[in-house]
Parts: structure tokens; C-alpha cells; sequence
């Protein structure tokens, strides 16, 4: 299973691996990681499931569609360029090891 590293607000980093297919957002939820909030249970509605993905993975995942980039103008934290939605990340054998940073807020 893919292992997706989670930097946390505090700086720590807490590990959690999920399943091929699950969402970057479900694997925190199921692992209670602080800071994804995930309001909406995934339906990429809320924006309160914003990371920050390094930039070593950013090449590896899907370009964000029109809805995914319209939330992504509204969430509470600062968008930068690694800004996405961890609902729609897919986790895949390619992503094994992938960091994300959760934002100081979501909402």
C-alpha cells in the first residue's frame, strides 16, 4: 500500500498508508489526521480537504478540473501553486511516499 506523509500544523509528520484508489482526503479521515476536515465526505463541494502537495509529486497526479480549480480560488489558507483538493487524489503506486502539508485553517 502507497504511504501518503502528512506534515501536520505543528510540523510534525504522521504516515498513514491506504489502499490503491482511495482518496488522499478518505486515508486521513479513516486515519483521524488532524487538519482535513473534509466537510462534504467528498464530493469535491467544501474545499476543506485543502493540502499542499510537494512539488516532487505534482507531475504524478491529474491536472485539477474546472470545479476542483473554482474551490481552490475560495479556500481559507493561502492557494499556492501545489494547492489541491485531497478528495480528488487518487492514491496510486506511483504516489508511494507522497507528502502533503495540511494549511494552517480550512475554513
Amino acid at each position: 500500500m502507497p504511504t501518503i506523509n502528512f506534515i501536520l500544523k505543528d510540523g510534525t509528520t504522521r504516515a498513514v498508508e491506504a489502499p490503491i484508489g482511495q482518496s488522499v482526503m478518505e486515508a486521513a479521515i479513516r486515519n483521524n489526521v488532524r487538519g482535513i476536515d473534509a466537510e462534504c465526505g467528498g464530493s469535491c463541494s467544501c474545499a476543506t480537504c485543502h493540502v499542499y502537495v510537494d512539488d516532487a509529486f505534482l507531475d504524478k497526479l491529474p491536472a485539477p478540473d474546472d470545479m476542483e480549480q473554482e474551490l481552490l480560488d475560495g479556500v481559507a489558507a493561502e492557494r499556492r501553486p501545489g494547492s489541491r483538493l485531497s478528495c480528488q487524489l487518487p492514491l496510486s503506486a506511483e504516489l508511494d511516499g507522497i507528502v502533503v502539508s495540511v494549511p494552517a485553517q480550512q475554513a
